[in-house]
């Protein structure tokens, strides 16, 4: 196969920092061209430049397309010369049907007017060509993420591309979904659709790339190749992060799992809004220096579970009884849970977990205000100081505490959440997806530092989709099914297929 694209000696700089760096990168028409590597390494950037948001002359190189040098002066003219961008984020109105989402921003037009008629027509024909069955005059805010997924795919479809970029297509999708969503991708190639798709899941990577990239601190470190057996979990992994990763999980040595610290007693709670019991007669305890796993699958309720215990009576009608270190607690708000020594680090980061617009510093102190507080005003030393013991003992990578969140990487955000609801001093830390959509070597810190903070006697409960995440880093998990916790099991010695029939049946 002939390449369809090249860029040549890409280089991009941010503020003095290289995020690029002389990168060469080609793709064969009718491939998918899977891009890795940890976060930071500069994947989202090459993509951006791609797909027109970085304009030509904001950065150095040359893009190539069919043999043809090409630039592009904004995400527009990049469609127009075939290439196109499914962000990680959807980009689709909620309250406006299917077919008008398809074609907005490229109407099909009957002189000065729009030919509705036309449009789903042709709605309908790239709908099939998705396996999508929904109806055109479905509106968005009534479908699920993973069928939206596929009208993203089918708009892009419908813009007659050459090229197909997904960053992160399948990041909140469930298992079934990602599959459907994958086969696609492999039927799309076999009607000579070329696709580049990022990633940060290995399984899904070696189960349809041709072709893997594998980028390093803004260098392409290799171009694999399926033909040549050259994709595997090992080398991939080994590429990414310059060194392997055999343990990926880290074990803890002289484990000291001591009293109770967390007990749940007949928990029960509603959805104000559906009227739905989400969580069931709910009864669990978590030990000091113990991590305790809630596994099961998307929508068992495992989130609903943990934020009824964090007081969150916005959303959840509650009942049932909450101790700490043996005194019940009043959970009624989440400020009276800080206070009982509970904290929550949530699945969504960047929507409810961190305030991107503000800096590392700011972001670090805010569950905790009050303890840097002198007569209502900030101590900025006390602030600049906490900030920077942070920033050192998580290892949070960035060149200063007043870097704005929202440059740094998933990882390194993700680091910044945790140091926030560290900082409120918790005996009992809940984490939810803490390694979602972050790299190996990110996940590997992560866990690193679970492993330490319990080591030091905090309690952890941690839900994880991922079934070897949570029985590789747990002590012991509870499976939640339909709201109800149906079965407590050891870690060490229960198989994946055993929780998945406690999650299923």
């Amino acid at each position: 196969m002939n390449n369809i694209l090249e860029m040549r000696n890409i280089t991009k700089d941010f503020s003095g920092v290289r995020a690029l760096d002389h990168v060469n990168f080609s793709v064969k028409e009718g491939e998918i061209h899977c891009l890795v590597g940890e976060n930071g390494a500069g994947k989202s950037t090459l993509m951006k430049i791609l797909s027109g948001v970085y304009k030509k002359g904001e950065y150095q190189g040359d893009i190539v397309l069919s043999d043809e040098i090409v630039s592009f002066s904004g995400i527009k003219s990049s469609e127009h010369h075939g290439i196109g961008i499914i962000h990680q984020e959807l980009a689709l109105i909620p309250e406006l049907s299917v077919y008008e989402n398809m074609f907005l921003g490229h109407e099909i037009k009957n002189g000065a007017f729009i030919d509705w008629n036309e449009t789903i027509i042709q709605c309908t024909k790239y709908l099939a060509k998705v396996n999508l069955k929904v109806e055109p005059e479905e509106k968005i805010k009534n479908l699920g993420m993973g069928k939206r997924q596929l009208i993203e795919i089918a708009k892009a479809l419908s813009k007659n591309l050459k090229v197909l970029i997904l960053d992160e297509p399948t990041s909140a999708l469930t298992d079934e979904e990602s599959d459907n969503l994958l086969n696609l991708l492999i039927e799309l190639k076999n009607h000579h659709v070329t696709s580049i798709m990022i990633s940060h899941k290995l399984k899904e990577i070696i189960k349809v790339a041709d072709t893997v990239t594998v980028l390093r601190d803004g260098k392409a470190i290799c171009s694999l190749s399926k033909d040549k057996n050259e994709i595997n979990t090992q080398i991939i992994i080994k590429n990414m992060v310059g060194r392997e990763i055999n343990d990926v999980f880290p074990k803890r040595t002289n484990k000291n799992i001591g009293p109770i610290m967390l007990e749940v007693k007949h928990l029960n709670s509603v959805c104000r809004e559906t009227n739905r019991t989400m969580v069931k007669d709910a009864n669990f305890n978590v030990r000091k220096g113990e991590v305790v796993g809630i596994a099961g699958l998307m929508g068992a309720g495992r989130t609903e579970l943990v934020l009824s215990i964090f007081g969150n009576t916005l959303d959840y009608i509650t009942s049932g009884e909450v101790f700490v270190d043996g005194k019940k607690i009043d959970n009624s708000s989440p400020r009276k849970a800080i206070d009982s020594g509970l904290a929550y680090v949530t699945e969504d980061r960047k929507g409810n977990g961190l305030i991107l617009i503000q800096d590392i510093k700011q972001n670090i102190t805010l569950a905790n205000l009050k303890e840097i507080a002198n007569n209502s005003f900030i101590n900025a030393n006390d602030e600049i100081n906490i900030a920077n013991g942070y920033k050192e003992s998580i290892n949070i990578k960035s060149y200063s505490i007043e870097q704005l969140t929202k440059s740094l990487s998933g990882g390194n955000q993700q680091k910044v959440s945790v140091s926030k609801w560290l900082f409120t001093h918790p005996k009992i830390l809940i984490l939810d997806e803490p390694t979602r959509g972050i790299d190996v070597g990110a996940k590997f810190e992560i866990y690193t530092i679970i492993n330490t903070l319990v080591q030091q006697g905090m309690s952890i409960i941690m839900i994880s989709s991922e079934l070897p995440e949570v029985m590789g880093m747990s002590d012991r998990i509870y499976v939640v099914n339909d709201g109800r916790i149906v079965g407590e099991v050891d870690s060490a010695t229960t198989s994946a297929e055993q929780i998945m029939e406690l999650a299923t049946n």
